[in-house]
């Protein structure tokens, strides 16, 4: 069973781009668990098709300690089985607790056993590795791979290479590895030629490039991924490339962060600073 995470600058496509490719993990006939890790609970609706899935933290606090497993994990696209952590009121409270709680109920529960036959377990995690609650996924060893979603703008690439000192930090004391950027476009200029050179600066891959695509927004309208909604559609390819990528990826690494003057050196080279 591989786990990965899923990481990136908030607001860049992180939901979107982990349930499609969890999407065409599924088509390829693999069995996927989902946990998101986001107190927005986002992070399995186009999976559910838009069902409002109850959180663990809010079964936890309406059910008490008696919760099964099947109280917390829905089944959804394919057979993926789908978890949201959930967070506190706002205001109130730790979110990066809600991800510690919810992983550890999954394991007391026994979700990861090899029983369940899973081939990944996927993590969604929230925004960018600013505490201990949202770094717990690499922190302790529950994800190996890190996928990093960036694009050519200023901030997701500057919050891709801050959590790549993330990763370098737990590296020492773990198993997890960077396996490659995901290029979401938001078609910058030169976007596709820039997230290659920064791949290259901090020893990874550009693992794909995933066009910008009004079909995404069209799908998650009709609360469905792409490979759901319109599976003959273009972009519905570019999600099976990437899960098949991901599959046959054999490239991890410890990445090395860039000081911030060779980041922006390098937004200057391609002319986006221009």
């Amino acid at each position: 069973m591989r786990k990965i995470a899923i990481y990136g600058k908030g607001g860049i496509g992180k939901s979107t781009t982990t349930q499609n490719t969890v999407a065409g993990l599924a088509t390829l006939g693999k069995k996927v668990m989902v946990v998101g890790c986001d107190p927005k609970a986002d992070s399995t609706r186009l999976l559910l098709g838009g069902l409002q899935q109850k959180t663990v933290l809010d079964t936890l606090r309406e059910e008490g300690e008696d919760v099964e497993l099947e109280d917390i994990l829905k089944p959804g696209f394919k057979g993926t089985m789908c978890t949201e952590s959930g967070g506190p009121e706002p205001g109130v409270g730790c979110a990066g607790r809600g991800i510690i709680t919810s992983i550890n109920l999954l394991e007391q529960l026994g979700a990861y056993k090899e029983d369940k036959n899973l081939d990944y377990v996927f993590y969604d995690v929230l925004g960018d590795v600013v505490c201990g609650g949202f770094a717990m996924p690499i922190r302790e060893g529950k994800a190996q791979e890190i996928y990093i979603v960036v694009s050519g703008e200023m901030m997701a690439m500057y919050a891709a290479n801050n959590i790549c000192k993330g990763i370098v930090k737990f590296a020492e004391a773990g198993g997890v590895r960077l396996g490659g950027l995901i290029c979401n476009s938001r078609k910058v200029d030169r976007e596709e030629d820039l997230i290659t050179a920064l791949a290259d600066r901090l020893g990874t891959q550009m693992i794909h490039f995933l066009p910008r695509e009004n079909q995404v927004q069209r799908a998650e309208l009709n609360r469905k991924t792409v490979i759901d909604y319109s599976p003959e559609h273009p972009q519905a390819d570019e999600y099976l490339k990437l899960a098949k990528k991901i599959e046959d990826n054999q490239m991890f690494v410890i990445p090395k962060p860039l000081p911030i003057e060779e980041l922006e050196a390098l937004l200057v080279e391609y002319g986006i600073a221009n």
